[in-house]
């Protein structure tokens, strides 16, 4: 749905106007050859962990929600919080991420094949730039004999209404930390006059300004990992 109607409209353009001039500038200071893989990070820098850990732990307190960091990989210039908004603890993120035992309740949610899911903001925190963006993203859990496959599908955005309140309060935390919340709608496409460089072979297509700012894959490539093991309270049958 667009926002044509919208009274607001004239707002929200002027505030993404502003939004989408800091993101070039970023650009031009991270990629002066202009090119996606040769970056240049002296310039601009993220927050460094302990910032982190602490806006994690605001948004938790603001949010009513359980949060969880997830530091990026190599090839990821960015971190991640996860905020748990349809689930419970202890959840998929953290079983995943943080060495915690899957739960006993497993047992039975997961029996014969069955499938957990749980529904989650994710805060990604470029390292190059003191910039967030949030999607909402899906991860289910499926047992098999030998552990648990994990699948984590991110949309490019946030949708779902039971989402968008706990969406508005996260992002107005995000200026206390000198954080430009980035709308994923507006860096979805190429950046003009920039060249896709080995991302092309990597992915194929064209880098969206999301992969020059936080992390290599496309912005709604589905991640599918394995749990090993049957965890705390789940016996072989």
């Amino acid at each position: 749905m667009g926002c044509t109607n919208c009274k607001g409209k004239t707002g929200c353009d002027h505030r993404k106007g502003a939004m989408m001039a800091s993101v070039d500038d970023a650009l031009a200071q991270l990629y002066p050859t202009r090119t996606w893989g040769e970056p240049d990070d002296r310039e601009v820098a993220g927050p460094p962990p302990d910032e982190l850990a602490q806006l994690a732990d605001e948004l938790a307190q603001t949010l009513g929600a359980a949060t969880f960091v997830r530091q990026g990989g190599d090839d990821e210039p960015c971190d991640y919080i996860y905020v748990l908004c349809m689930g419970r603890t202890p959840c998929i993120v953290q079983v995943r991420d943080h060495g915690v035992p899957a739960p006993a309740e497993w047992h039975a949610a997961l029996a014969e094949g069955g499938s957990l899911g749980e529904l989650y903001l994710r805060v990604v925190v470029s390292q190059r730039a003191r910039m967030a963006a949030v999607q909402q993203v899906a991860i289910d859990a499926v047992r098999t004999p030998a552990g648990f496959v994990v699948r984590e599908q991110p949309r490019a955005g946030v949708y779902d209404a039971p989402l968008l309140h706990r969406m508005q309060k996260l992002v107005a935390i995000l200026p206390a930390y000198e954080l430009l919340h980035v709308d994923f709608g507006e860096i979805a496409h190429a950046p003009p006059g920039f060249a896709a460089g080995s991302w092309r072979e990597l992915f194929g297509g064209e880098p969206a300004i999301a992969n020059y700012l936080f992390y290599p894959q496309p912005t709604t490539m589905i991640a599918t990992g394995f749990i090993a093991g049957l965890g705390a309270g789940l016996g072989a049958e």
